[in-house]
Parts: structure tokens; C-alpha cells; sequence
């Protein structure tokens, strides 16, 4: 639990990001001509569509994302990067990478490391596992 506290710290301090906020520019910016629909933004990001809401609007207002209703789809909005914001990723990734770096590799020897992937997709599958079982989605 110290981790995700740690990286979301070092982030306000830094950038004056949240990790929400990180997490929600980072995919923009990965995404095929900086746009994803709100409904995959929030499963990317691992949010209800209701607090993505929240952040998109706020994130609007710095001027780093527009959202408006999708071209092919008038029933559901989808949300751009800027200019502006993409500044801001590439501006923010390199010191966030680093302090990953920091916090998480360089504290793991090679097996650990290993060791720790191994872990994460194990549960990752079987996370993968329950949902098809269920037939529930994690977002």
C-alpha cells in the first residue's frame, strides 16, 4: 500500500498530477490519434465512467483534453489529447519512470525481479480467470 502512496506523492510534488490523472493522460497519449471513447478511457484507467467524468472535466480545464461526442458514434463522448497536454505527458514520463526506477527495480535483484513479474501474471491471470467465471469486468 506504501507504493501506490509513494508514486502518487512524488507525482503531486513533481507535476502537480494525481496518478488518476497521470494514468488517464498516459493512455490518451499511447492511443491511436490521442482519443479514446469515455467507456475505454475508464477500463484502461480502471475507473467508473462517473469519476473519469470528474477528472476529464478538470483536466478540460487546464486545457489538456476536450471531450466532445464521438464522430461515429453521437451517443458517446470521447475524449483528445492536446498539444498542451501531451506536453505534459512528455514532460512528466521521464521523471515518473525514474522514480519506478527507483522505488521498484533498482531495489530488486534480477531474480526478484523475475520473480515479482512472474507473481503479477499469475494474478493477473487468474483476475482474468474469475472475471470470465463471473462474467464481470473490472473498471
Amino acid at each position: 500500500m506504501v507504493l501506490p502512496a509513494a508514486l502518487e506523492s512524488d507525482l503531486q510534488c513533481a507535476a502537480g498530477l494525481t496518478m488518476f490523472d497521470y494514468l488517464v493522460l498516459a493512455n490518451l497519449s499511447e492511443a491511436d490519434q490521442r482519443t479514446l471513447r469515455m467507456s475505454d478511457l475508464a477500463y484502461r484507467a480502471n475507473s467508473s465512467l462517473s469519476r473519469l467524468s470528474h477528472v476529464v472535466r478538470r483536466l478540460a480545464q487546464t486545457g489538456w483534453v476536450v471531450k466532445r461526442p464521438c464522430s461515429t458514434d453521437g451517443r458517446v463522448s470521447e475524449v483528445i489529447l492536446t498539444k498542451a497536454g501531451l506536453a505534459k505527458v512528455v514532460e512528466v514520463a521521464p521523471h515518473h519512470a525514474a522514480t519506478v526506477r527507483e522505488l521498484v527495480i533498482q531495489p530488486l535483484t534480477r531474480t526478484q525481479l523475475s520473480s515479482l513479474g512472474d507473481a503479477a501474471a499469475a494474478i493477473a491471470e487468474r483476475i482474468a480467470e474469475v472475471d470470465a467465471a463471473t462474467g464481470a469486468a473490472r473498471a
